[in-house]
């Protein structure tokens, strides 16, 4: 019989025990992905933020165009700026008619030379925003200044917390589940004492005794990746409608079928990985 002979019937001689290594790894990549998609989608979320002019200055009328310009560059400059639009009165005249096209009232109650000139600034990262805010606070005839200073603050915190929650909970599953995979292995090899011993009196390789125990562990890790990866993937597919309506506008989903399996194999080749580790501690402590 082959090794994955050897390793199938060891799994079908002790089902129960190979339930309990699958079903712990499964929830360890379950929650483990749950906490990846978030981070993906916190990410993306804020990627899709730093690409929007965060930070709008609109100037009263008796600030001089020069000195708007002068500012436009000065902040060109500054490294932690990704870019500057300078917007005309005559500019935001013809956004106002692209905005208000199907209400003429309005835009006859707007005449060009009410509209204020203004500075679209955005950050090359989100944690730069409030510094570069109370920079631009300091300048001189502001009529208004927009920055959804609470909107960044809770972005930026809820994005940290994720990736720090998600990697605690993580590390904690994993290390059951190589916990229990090495558990159920020592097991295997202290029922099957006497055959190992035999095989080596018939001069059988360590490989070839070792190996059916490797194979095993990595059969219950790709299996509990596997499960753990179709369940999160289905969730992800049919919450997609509901999390488009919630994220309008917003080009973070659906996700492309790459992702899927970009997904898939990342956990796969992550819970094989396991599987191997913990297969080869429990061998190298109960199969000298």
């Amino acid at each position: 019989m082959g090794t994955i002979g050897n390793a199938w019937l060891h799994i079908r001689r002790s089902p129960y025990q190979a339930l309990a290594a699958v079903s712990v790894m499964m929830l360890t990549f379950l929650v483990g992905g749950i906490f990846l998609l978030l981070s993906v989608g916190s990410e993306r979320l804020l990627n899709y933020f730093e690409q929007k002019p965060q930070i709008l200055v609109f100037f009263k009328d008796t600030k001089k165009t020069e000195d708007v310009k002068k500012l436009e560059e000065t902040l060109k400059q500054n490294e932690k700026v990704a870019s500057v639009h300078f917007v005309s009165k005559t500019e935001a005249f013809e956004e106002n008619k692209k905005n208000y096209k199907n209400n003429p009232l309005v835009l006859e109650m707007v005449p060009t030379d009410i509209l204020p000139t203004s500075l679209e600034v955005s950050a090359k990262k989100i944690e730069y925003l409030p510094e570069l805010a109370q920079l631009l606070k300091k300048e001189s005839d502001i009529e208004e200044f927009v920055f959804p200073e609470d909107v960044v603050q809770l972005l930026i915190t809820w994005t940290t917390t994720i990736r720090t929650i998600g990697l605690l909970v993580v590390i904690f599953l994993g290390a059951t589940s190589m916990l229990t995979v090495m558990t159920v292995i020592s097991m295997k090899i202290a029922l099957k004492r006497e055959e190992i011993e035999i095989l080596k009196l018939v001069g059988a390789s360590p490989g070839y005794i070792r190996m059916p125990f490797l194979v095993e562990g990595m059969t219950y890790g790709f299996l509990g990746a596997l499960i753990g990866w179709g369940i999160n993937s289905g969730i992800l597919y049919f919450e997609t409608p509901l999390l488009q309506s919630v994220f309008s506008g917003v080009p973070l989903l659906p996700a492309p079928p790459l992702f899927y399996l970009e997904f898939a194999v990342g956990m796969l080749a992550v819970g094989v990985g396991l599987g191997f580790m913990a297969s080869l501690i429990a061998i190298g402590r109960y199969l000298r």
